[in-house]
């Protein structure tokens, strides 16, 4: 499969994606000589053992898009035998798995067919691959045993269900954390309108009180999976998700509620705001639909200058170093928590700090 990095890192050990204990691993499978990279597909006709890491986005109307995955099996069609078995990791629609495999045999190919969703949180995937159950999933009993004999050579548990209910859970389990990340933000949203802090409400509610244990704090729940499987899931409910629906109103409307309360104290067309924090969470080098960037686009019809910094990601040129950063604004947002920023020094500047990590209110 084609690679959206470069080859020539991962062959010299460089893991070009921050991920924790990933590089002694792939050093050291570099060093045994059986780790083989390629963007050919023909690459595939070598391997028993096939694993699909390509999901199903949604488009602009919110609707599952599959031809990222249509495309690429037309393109490794021709290097498919009937003895190989295809493990879809990635979060697909539900009938995805069923229909691949009806897919392929209307084109006279017959491989086992398996869906073995990924449930790592990224980041610590090394770590969790091995604590964590994994759901197996086949369209025939013989594709089922050969994915869960394959997940047994690493001495996993295995739980075993059809595809259909497989696909299901992957997206029940992220549009669980969405709405409950949604419902942090509402209670946020509804506290600071009061002129009431809902960090401190939140802290009283559940100290030693363990029935709210999952109560989150406020914050920015974006990245390349929640948002778009809960809108799988709305899709494939016929748009009637309803709990989904007013969760992506709320967790997408949050940054929208941030620059209206700052509209309504400050000049921001005479102000210079700095962004801190540009990936979709803390401590991570992934920007993928983080809503830093969001913030970034709505400020730009508000602010005079907009500035944007983040330790982890590379991936964007208009980033600037922090100091430069503090130095020019006028406010600061912090938008990722990373640990760097835990006692960084603000010169004095109002931050907007709706996760409550830097203890210095949030401006409102």
């Amino acid at each position: 499969m084609t690679s959206a990095f470069p080859h020539w890192k991962n062959r010299k050990g460089i893991v070009p994606f921050m991920e924790e204990g990933a590089e002694p691993l792939l050093k050291k499978a570099l060093a045994s000589g059986k780790l083989t990279l390629s963007s050919e597909p023909e690459i595939v006709s070598l391997s028993k053992n096939i694993v699909i890491t390509i999901g199903t986005p949604v488009d602009e109307f919110l609707n599952p898009e599959f031809k990222m995955i249509t495309t690429a099996f037309e393109k490794l069609l021709p290097y498919f035998t009937n003895e190989q078995l295809i493990i879809l990791r990635s979060t697909v629609f539900p009938g995805t798995t069923d229909w691949l495999s009806q897919w392929l045999k209307s084109r006279n190919k017959s491989p086992l067919i398996s869906f073995c969703p990924e449930r790592v949180v990224q980041g610590k995937a090394i770590e969790e691959i091995l604590n964590l159950p994994q759901i197996v999933c086949g369209t025939t009993l013989e594709a089922e045993q050969a994915a869960s004999n394959l997940f047994n050579l690493i001495g996993i548990e295995i739980v075993r269900l059809t595809p259909m209910e497989g696909e299901f859970s992957k997206l029940f389990s992220n549009a669980y954390r969405y709405i409950t990340f949604a419902i942090a933000n509402q209670f946020y949203m509804i506290t600071t309108s009061a002129g009431v802090d809902y960090e401190r409400v939140m802290n009283g509610v559940k100290y030693h009180y363990p029935r709210l244990d999952g109560l989150a704090g406020a914050g920015f729940a974006a990245g390349p999976c929640l948002f778009k499987d809960t809108m799988q899931l709305n899709s494939f409910a016929k748009n009637e998700f309803f709990l989904g629906q007013a969760a992506m109103n709320i967790n997408e409307g949050l940054v929208l509620y941030i620059v209206e309360r700052l509209s309504m104290k400050n000049d921001l067309k005479n102000m210079t705001i700095g962004l801190l924090g540009m990936a979709f969470k803390s401590n991570n080098d992934d920007a993928r639909a983080s809503l830093s960037y969001k913030m970034k686009k709505v400020l730009a019809f508000k602010a005079k200058k907009i500035l944007t910094t983040d330790p982890y990601v590379a991936t964007d040129e208009d980033l600037k170093p922090i100091d430069e950063v503090i130095a020019q604004s006028d406010i600061l947002i912090l938008c990722a928590p990373h640990k760097q920023y835990k006692s960084l020094d603000t010169k004095g500047k109002p931050v907007v700090d709706i996760w409550g990590f830097l203890g210095k209110g949030t401006l409102f």
